[in-house]
């Protein structure tokens, strides 16, 4: 197991951290994993989504959100008003779990420095958290509230919203999460 810290990845810059993560034996995700998913988007960003895991499609084409999920954060990312330049899409570990099943908590422990340099190399004015495992690998523990800013630092904005897959299943969020998108848009306007 390597021992990276986050100014070591930060460092390297985004080819680096690529490299690294492409090269990772950290868990056992590695094993079965086709492709690595990083990143989609823009390297100078103002908002970064923060999802969960890759799934089948982002196993096997490496990009995160290429799927069903993927539409639907993609109409988000329309009804928000951004563009490719706005913003940055990453999650939280960067192989797919088998048969999708959460990631477990070594798992997102592997891949944490990971996302901390990514987070930190694209620099967003606000990180947009993809349901509980992007806040759970993100807040350590601390819960947030739906839709509710916290300004982490005095550097961001952090704000959880659902995870596009969810709304898959539950069509009856989608004017709840709109709602949430409507009352925050001044973050990122």
């Amino acid at each position: 197991m390597a021992i990276r810290t986050v100014s070591e990845l930060v460092k390297q810059g985004f080819e680096g951290i690529e490299k690294e993560i492409v090269e990772c034996t950290d868990c056992q995700l590695h094993e079965t994993v086709t492709n690595r998913v990083i990143s989609k988007g823009s390297r100078n960003p103002r908002v970064v989504f923060v999802g969960e895991a890759p799934g089948k499609n982002e196993d096997e084409t490496g990009i995160p959100f290429c799927g069903r999920a993927g539409k639907n954060l993609d109409g988000m990312i329309d009804y928000m008003g951004l563009s490719g330049d706005d913003y940055a899409v990453i999650n939280t570990i960067k192989c797919r779990p088998p048969k999708n099943r959460n990631p477990l908590k070594s798992e997102i422990n592997a891949c944490k420095p990971f996302l901390q340099a990514q987070i930190e190399l694209l620099d967003p004015k606000v990180i947009i958290l993809l349901g509980n495992t992007a806040e759970k690998a993100f807040c350590d523990g601390e819960k947030l509230e739906w839709g509710v800013p916290r300004i982490v630092n005095g550097k961001y904005t952090l704000l959880k919203i659902y995870h596009p897959a969810a709304l898959i299943y539950q069509r009856s969020r989608i004017e709840e999460q709109n709602n949430l998108i409507d009352s925050n848009r001044h973050l990122w306007e």
